[in-house]
């Protein structure tokens, strides 16, 4: 559909499910789970054991409705490019489930309610991290590098490192360098996490002019870029140990999952080289594999003995 026509019409009459299948859509709920991820096992760090239950219900809740916010507020902005690409073109803006007001004003809604909700239920420093969140996917990644720089993904990936500080900062009003340090894990993750999906659909993004490395680079390039981010990874991810007084099982998991992590990331760069079928996503998902395992234990260790 071309999308100054999709702007002049209405979205069509949907039944409530529909509609609502397609709200929840802008949100874009599989990027939430990154959120579910680091959150939670961090906040259980923060408090040595096992925080309140309510407190981690109601971070979760306005951490979920922040993040909401900033993807709706991104397919907004990148509805002309979604309309183009085969990876987006199913989302709601472009199909015209939703019109473009309806998306901003839900957009808007939820930033305010996110906040709101962590003000009243949490502290005014996870709050602020969140509207902080917001503002740094909209303005930073979307409005400004998302469009003009191969840098894009390693600047903008600091929106997803977030989660981490307002779990610690709702647990204990305060940073130090733990969460910091956990916010390092996840910024350095994002590029080795990203680029493999950005090889995937490199025609996709080179259609709209988007410069994501994948299409100003060769994939032997990426491929070296993608070991160095993930090596920095999993170094950043040790120094969590002498740091947080982290023990056994989470020293166990950084090393075996992060040297699985690295082994994958070289891999895929030997194929590369070699010019032969390159399998970019076997990275992307096994680096969603690896947060996992090493969040988890960030979460389990505090409750161990050893």
């Amino acid at each position: 559909m071309d999308v100054a026509v999709a702007e002049r019409v209405s979205s069509p009459k949907l039944g409530f499910r529909r509609k609502a299948k397609a709200y929840i859509a802008l949100t874009k709920p599989r990027v939430m789970e990154l959120l579910l991820v680091t959150t939670i096992p961090v906040m259980i760090l923060a408090k040595a054991g096992l925080p309140d239950w309510w407190l981690v219900i109601a971070t979760v809740i306005g951490g979920s409705l922040s993040a909401g916010s900033a993807a709706a507020f991104n397919c907004y902005i990148d509805r002309d490019i979604d309309a183009v690409m085969d990876r987006t073109k199913k989302r709601p803006l472009v199909t015209g489930e939703l019109t473009p007001r309806e998306a901003l004003v839900f957009a808007w809604t939820l930033g305010v309610v996110s906040t709101v909700w962590l003000l009243a239920t949490t502290n005014w420093l996870a709050a602020a991290l969140s509207v902080g969140a917001i503002l740094f996917y909209v303005f930073v990644y979307t409005l400004w590098l998302k469009r003009r720089t191969q840098q894009n993904i390693i600047w903008g990936g600091i929106a997803g490192c977030f989660p981490v500080v307002i779990g610690w900062a709702a647990v204990t009003g305060s940073l130090s360098w733990a969460p910091i340090i956990l916010f390092a894990v996840v910024f350095l993750w994002t590029p080795p996490h990203y680029w493999p999906l950005s090889m995937k659909y490199r025609s996709d993004y080179q259609a709209v002019g988007v410069p994501m490395l994948a299409v100003v680079r060769g994939r032997a390039q990426v491929g070296l870029q993608v070991i160095l981010y993930a090596w920095a990874t999993v170094v950043c991810s040790l120094l969590l140990i002498p740091v947080a007084d982290m023990g056994l099982l989470y020293s166990a998991v950084a090393l075996l999952s992060g040297g699985w992590f690295v082994y994958e990331t070289h891999r895929l760069y030997n194929l590369a080289i070699r010019h032969e079928h390159v399998s970019p996503m076997r990275v992307f998902h096994g680096s969603i594999t690896y947060l996992t395992l090493l969040f988890l234990a960030v979460g389990i260790d505090p409750l161990l003995p050893f």
